[in-house]
């Protein structure tokens, strides 16, 4: 599993073999069981996470009690708030494992002592949040001007493995659509490749 983060420190970094052993050694990696909530909507959190393996929704409850997705975070992938310029600093989000998982666990409190002791981890960590705000950008662009189909053709595309992962209305509330939408594009699709 550490082979996932050293990839991600060999990307990001020039920390040598040694370095990157160090740091690994120093950090948490947890495992958790399907169903375990990693913070709530109104929390104020105080970790922050990298995926080894597994899968973590993303979601809100609005003020009507709907519940909607938001993002899926899988393999490869950072979790953290960043609701700093909020007075209260509390998630707008709960994350929630749809599998068992393994993350890498950040403590929020003690980040700037690593920082400070391995001045890389910074670096390592501005730039996988660059790449991600690059990405996150691309796709809300992309959502904004696609029909519900494209959206779907996209996914089978950019992130096909949250298909067989996620349940169906979890998939849906993702892509801004009804189940039964989502439904009648795959029916449609099954159809048009055929």
């Amino acid at each position: 599993m550490k082979s996932i983060l050293f990839k991600y420190m060999s990307k990001f970094t020039s920390l040598t073999e040694e370095q990157q052993q160090t740091i690994a050694n120093e950090i948490k990696i947890d495992e958790l069981k399907k169903g375990t909530i990693l913070f709530r909507q109104g929390d104020v959190p105080t970790k922050c996470y990298f995926v080894l393996s597994g899968c973590i929704r993303q979601y809100s409850v609005d003020e009507n009690g709907k519940e909607v997705t938001s993002n899926f975070y899988t393999e490869e992938q950072a979790i953290a708030v960043f609701n700093n310029h909020k007075l209260d600093k509390s998630s707008d989000y709960t994350f929630l494992c749809l599998e068992d998982s393994i993350l890498v666990v950040g403590d929020l409190a003690i980040e700037q002592n690593m920082y400070t002791k391995y001045t890389q981890l910074e670096v390592m960590t501005r730039k996988m949040i660059e790449e991600n705000f690059a990405n996150v950008q691309d796709e809300f662009a992309t959502f904004i001007a696609s029909t519900p189909e494209e959206r779907f053709k996209k996914l089978l595309i950019k992130r096909p493995q949250l298909i067989d992962r996620v349940p169906q209305h979890q998939l849906a509330s993702y892509l801004g659509i009804t189940p039964e939408s989502l439904s009648r594009i795959k029916k449609r699709l099954e159809i048009d490749s055929k």
